[in-house]
């Protein structure tokens, strides 16, 4: 007999202060007029996720908030007037709210998982219609719960924003990502996918040969390297992208490191404090910098699209059980976590059997 609850993960006041995660049962919830229900196979942690954790994500927590933006699942049911979808349709979450389609507006908040819109990391999401596109047809959901929020920001960061203002990429071309983090490895992936040179810097000499297994072309220690975007340019005469998600502190070597009439895409939460970038070598350079503010779900169906067409499989450091959330939560925010970490339902489906 198929129980009327559900498990989820829900944030509550920690003692001393903060957020913790709980565990909660609660009544499996119907979708009203223009929502669907999704039965959620996994959801996946961005780093954004642990700020939201932490209170410090710019916006405060609704109480007892859902988190995490990321997940893929089946629909099981659908509201009244929802033609878009039906059950046992695969789809994933889109992280952004009211962005169908061209530039961001003003109204599309933080992201699922964020404020007062509760996230994937339950057995059953609700969700607006249009708050879900269809999951890759080459990945399983585990593998789909990755793309909403850093996949297709790197999707965005080598793109732009529809329609498309950066060319598609080729074989002459050269995209510099800076780190190994989610969007980074999601960037350096679909780049080089593209048959672009990639490249990549780290101070983690133990993920040498798994970005080089990535095909990653080279790979400079930016601690052994100072001058490490001076020595990107003379090696491949400049990135026509370069994805910054490092912060400020990083921008004048990434303009150093970008080609003439290229540019930096500039993504993520960081520290922006610092001195004023090179300017002057931006201008020489006939370069630019572009913000990016993860996607539209029309970009989010071009990722897709991409991802199935050059079977582009996403880097997974693990996978957690449901009940051992916070422990993935934990795997995330570790400087030895080399790809996306992922929590499963099943065993929360299987307790309740």
């Amino acid at each position: 007999m198929q129980s009327d609850t559900m498990n989820r993960w829900a944030l509550v006041p920690a003692e001393g202060g903060g957020q913790e995660l709980t565990l909660q049962v609660v009544p499996i919830p119907q979708p009203g007029p223009g929502q669907v229900r999704v039965k959620v196979h996994a959801a996946a942690i961005n780093f954004r996720d642990l700020l939201v954790l932490d209170g410090r994500y710019g916006v405060a927590a609704a109480p007892e908030l859902v988190p995490l933006s990321d997940g893929a699942g089946v629909v099981d049911a659908v509201g009244a007037g929802v033609e878009s979808w039906q059950t046992g349709d695969r789809v994933i979450s889109v992280y952004l709210r009211g962005w169908a389609d061209g530039a961001p507006g003003p109204d599309m908040g933080l992201g699922l998982g964020s404020g007062t819109e509760n996230g994937m990391l339950a057995e059953y999401a609700i969700l607006a219609a249009d708050r879900v596109t269809a999951a890759p047809r080459t990945l399983s959901l585990t593998e789909a719960a990755t793309l909403p929020c850093s996949g297709l920001t790197a999707w965005t960061a080598l793109r732009g924003n529809r329609p498309y203002s950066v060319r598609p990429l080729g074989v002459d071309d050269t995209v510099l990502v800076l780190g190994t983090g989610g969007v980074s490895l999601f960037a350096a992936q679909l780049a080089r996918a593209a048959g672009a040179q990639v490249w990549v810097t780290t101070s983690d000499r133990s993920k040498h040969d798994r970005l080089v297994a990535l095909g990653i072309a080279g790979v400079v220690d930016y601690t052994e390297v100072e001058s490490w975007g001076e020595h990107v340019f003379a090696a491949t005469g400049g990135a026509r992208i370069v994805v910054n998600s490092a912060g400020g502190r990083s921008m004048d070597q990434s303009i150093a490191a970008v080609a003439f009439g290229g540019d930096v895409a500039y993504v993520g939460l960081f520290d922006f404090a610092g001195t004023p970038p090179d300017l002057l070598g931006l201008m020489v350079k006939a370069a630019s910098i572009r913000g990016v503010a993860v996607g539209s779900s029309a970009a989010q169906d071009d990722l897709v699209a991409t991802v199935d067409r050059l079977r582009v499989r996403p880097v997974i450091d693990g996978v957690v059980d449901f009940f051992d959330a916070p422990a993935a939560y934990s795997r995330h925010s570790s400087r030895e976590s080399f790809g996306k970490v992922v929590i499963e339902m099943d065993a929360a489906r299987t307790a309740r059997a």
